[in-house]
């Protein structure tokens, strides 16, 4: 319904801020990291997503598109609400979050108050093809050998977790060549699983 509300921050706390906007003053309930983006503003655009429900319509607001993206995705989620989305998206940072489905990291997510290992799977699950494809951070330290970052990322997009597939490739390193084509590196690796 709204896309984004632009207007004077009239009150702030770390979970909710009155955004006042032509005389009229919205309850935005906000994540910790929309509230350390505007906490210095005297105004700001927030980017909205307005839940309606039975009982009461309830906005949204974030500081950037990408986490009001992340916070919709993880609404899509079965089992994952709108406050269960906002403590994730409090504790992680949208980079982070696609960082953590990207590589299949679950006990990460486990760490955020309210996660268990069920639902941090079914996360994991359900957003890896809502997410960008690549990751937005390096998965691996070695950025000079493309050949074995490629296989990495290869061998994480076809579901093996990223601890297996490097410890899988650190075996290939023995059994094949420095100049092995990625195709062949992720043959052998798969073959090391």
């Amino acid at each position: 319904m709204f896309g984004y509300i632009e207007g004077k921050l009239v009150g702030l706390s770390p979970a909710h801020t009155y955004l006042e906007v032509n005389g009229i003053g919205y309850d935005v309930q906000i994540t910790l990291n929309t509230y350390e983006a505007i906490q210095n503003e005297k105004s700001c655009r927030l980017y909205t997503h307005l839940q309606i429900r039975e009982d009461a319509w309830t906005l949204y607001g974030f500081a950037t598109e990408k986490e009001r993206t992340a916070f919709q995705r993880l609404l899509s989620i079965s089992g994952v609400g709108a406050a269960t989305a906002r403590i994730l998206l409090s504790s992680l940072t949208p980079k982070d979050l696609t960082n953590i489905v990207f590589s299949g990291d679950s006990q990460s997510l486990e760490k955020v108050k309210g996660i268990g290992a069920k639902t941090a799977q079914r996360i994991i699950l359900e957003l890896k093809g809502k997410l960008p494809l690549e990751p937005v951070e390096e998965l691996n330290s070695i950025s000079h050998n493309t050949t074995e970052q490629d296989a990495l990322n290869a061998l994480i997009g076809l579901g093996i977790g990223k601890s297996m597939a490097q410890a899988a490739l650190n075996k290939t390193k023995t059994s094949a060549g420095k100049e092995s084509s990625v195709e062949d590196r992720i043959k052998e690796a798969l073959r090391c699983l």
